[in-house]
């Protein structure tokens, strides 16, 4: 049915649809009548219907994903080059509290950090996930301070909300997470946020590997991780966010 209304420039009838698609009206009418309900399409006085606002609003989402992450290539190849550690970009996972890894280039040290694309963290122990959660509006960070179960990973796990709260506002204000052993003994991690051209949070990058080699090498580490974030950011057309969550 979609794909019917994508191809006629001049939108479809229940009829046209019924027969494009060899479904029955009957099973259509619902379909299409909670679709335009959520604006995933418009319907006009002749009863013709064409993809809605939010179904173009999707499709340039998805078309922005990749453009970021063919720009993001790169950045991260780079990125393994200059700090010798595992290069990823993240963002938040669609439908939970969790930050899933987009893409990555490992570090070609025998002893690294690896991780496995398209696999789900934490957001309240990891550097990428902590980034994630600084830029939460306000009502939502609240709301999973106060609602989510954070398991104790390590000696160092920052379960505490009001103490994980006081870690974001560092993070705010500096611009990097930097966590180390808190989900997994003997591995650290920076991150820096990626900005879209709205100044929202577009994606994370993130360099991780043996707590011991990043600790030796925190400050160029870091230099080199938002230069790298701020190279992605303006690669994107993006702008920085606001410091603070929204109310």
């Amino acid at each position: 049915m979609l794909e019917a209304l994508a191809s006629s420039g001049n939108g479809a009838t229940l009829s046209d649809l019924a027969l494009n698609t060899g479904a029955p009206k009957s099973s259509l009418v619902g379909l299409l009548a909670g679709l335009t309900a959520e604006g995933c399409l418009a319907r006009d006085e002749a009863g013709r219907y064409f993809l809605g606002p939010r179904f173009l609003s999707l499709a340039m989402r998805a078309i922005a994903g990749r453009e970021l992450l063919v720009l993001a290539r790169p950045i991260l190849a780079k990125l393994v080059e200059a700090t010798g550690e595992t290069a990823v970009i993240g963002a938040l996972a669609p439908d939970a509290d969790l930050a899933i890894y987009l893409d990555k280039v490992e570090s070609h040290n025998p002893i690294r950090y690896a991780v496995t694309v398209g696999e789900r963290r934490e957001l309240y122990c990891t550097a990428l996930g902590k980034v994630l959660l600084a830029h939460f509006p306000a009502d939502r960070l609240r709301r999973y301070l106060r609602t989510s179960r954070r398991q104790q990973f390590t000696a160092t796990t920052i379960t505490d909300a009001a103490e994980l709260d006081a870690e974001l506002d560092r993070i705010r204000r500096d611009g990097i997470a930097r966590t180390r052993d808190e989900r997994i003994t003997g591995a650290s991690g920076l991150a820096a946020p990626v900005f879209a051209n709205d100044g929202s949070i577009a994606a994370v990058l993130l360099i991780a590997g043996p707590s011991e080699r990043m600790q030796a090498n925190t400050g160029d580490n870091e230099r080199f991780l938002q230069q790298a974030a701020v190279e992605c950011t303006q690669a994107m057309g993006g702008v920085p966010g606001m410091a603070e969550p929204t109310e």
